[in-house]
């Protein structure tokens, strides 16, 4: 568990990534709004951060590797207090320090990212070199299934198994679309599960919406004696939690106006999650 012990509120998550989105006339709600509970459990029950610091020399590290979702990390960034509210007004605004894609000058951002492929390297390298120092450490990397039509994601792969780097965590976003049309229309994928694991990885597939799926799958893979890396392939709907978001990849470069906007604040407070 995280030592701040905090509960992230999917709908409070969204509700911030729409109000950023409309203040900064930016883009990639839906690819937000995909990863909001997997980034609600990684928060709220295992990314640990001694004393709530985003730069403890003991943390865990979490990249980002598809990262024009950011919107979402910075909404739990806020939650966690690491970012103040009037960042969020100002999102874009001349002088933000906050960027549409991920920014490792931002205390939290483990890893500049948004050309694809790139950040999961990253990743490996730093559970890489977690293992060589000793420490406990935890390593996770997100990435998008259309992010993974990328071959450095493969050859990452590769080195974390053959380097048996049991302390190594991927998380795919499978959310069946990517910036221009469906992953299956554009590149077929087959079995996400079946090709990590014919890389040497251990890998669970869930339901990336479900919570309590994802926080059980996520302490079931730690808890296991194996020294492979870990993959946790999550089922999701790019734009969850609006109706008129999901499954429409207009939403991946659609921005908000003040219609829309007003519609979709309704949806996520008429919503479950």
């Amino acid at each position: 568990m995280i030592s701040q012990a905090k509960t992230f509120d999917a709908k409070v998550l969204r509700t911030t990534v729409l109000e950023m989105a409309y203040a900064g006339s930016t883009v990639h709600i839906g690819c937000a709004f995909s990863i909001i509970e997997l980034l609600a459990v990684l928060y709220g029950n295992h990314l640990r951060y001694p004393g709530n610091d985003p730069l403890a020399a003991g943390r865990d590290y979490f990249v980002l590797s598809k990262g024009h979702g950011v919107m979402a990390q910075y909404a739990c960034m806020r939650e966690l207090g690491w970012l103040k509210d009037e960042a969020f007004s100002a999102y874009f605004a001349d002088g933000s320090d906050l960027k549409g894609l991920s920014d490792s000058r931002i205390p939290g951002l483990e890893a500049t990212s948004g050309s694809l492929g790139h950040g999961f390297s990253v990743g490996v390298g730093m559970a890489m070199g977690a293992k060589l120092r000793g420490t406990d450490q935890k390593t996770y990397a997100l990435v998008g299934d259309g992010e993974i039509n990328e071959g450095p994601i493969w050859e990452g792969a590769l080195f974390a198994g053959h380097h048996e780097l049991k302390n190594f965590m991927v998380i795919v976003d499978e959310n069946g679309f990517q910036a221009m049309g469906r992953t299956q229309e554009v590149l077929k994928l087959g079995s996400i599960q079946a090709k990590f694991e014919s890389f040497g990885f251990e890998a669970i597939t869930i339901d990336g919406h479900d919570e309590a799926a994802i926080d059980s799958a996520i302490s079931q893979l730690w808890a296991s004696d194996s020294k492979a890396p870990k993959a946790l392939l999550a089922k999701t709907v790019k734009g969850k939690g609006v109706s008129f978001m999901e499954h429409n990849n207009m939403w991946h470069y659609t921005r908000l106006d003040r219609e829309t906007y007003a519609q979709a604040l309704s949806a996520v407070d008429r919503s479950s999650k």
